[in-house]
């Protein structure tokens, strides 16, 4: 079995950049279709995930006018690659991607996510 490369290892432990992966595997995508398919995320957030796949050399991007399009360099993955591909088969994997995705969103928790929790109890003086 082949050695897996830390470098691609650091880029795919993301769960944005391997759903940006995910998107751009088997179709060349623009920046702003890959924005779009991540509505919580914003288009600077998007793109600097894209900068950092690119830099590990695992998309390519090609300019075409003022639209870059994105696709994954699938050979560069090596077996991380084929370990992707096995987990986006899978509905677990959707439901891992979906939780981590909502987890790693800033800003104040809703109130549906403390709706479900205990009043905090007041300490006595």
């Amino acid at each position: 079995m082949a050695a897996l490369d830390p470098t691609v290892l650091a880029a795919v432990a993301s769960p944005r950049r391997q759903e940006i992966l995910r998107l751009v595997w088997r179709n060349e995508l623009p920046a702003g279709e890959i924005h779009a398919a991540m509505p919580d995320v914003s288009f600077g957030a998007v793109s600097l995930q894209l900068a950092k796949l690119q830099s590990a050399g695992l998309v390519e991007v090609r300019r075409d006018g003022r639209q870059r399009w994105y696709r994954a360099q699938r050979q560069a993955c090596g077996p991380v690659g084929r370990m992707l591909e096995q987990m986006w088969d899978t509905a677990l994997w959707r439901l891992k991607l979906q939780a981590e995705l909502e987890a790693s969103r800033r800003g104040p928790a809703s109130a549906k996510a403390s709706a479900g929790k205990p009043p905090k109890k007041r300490k006595r003086k």
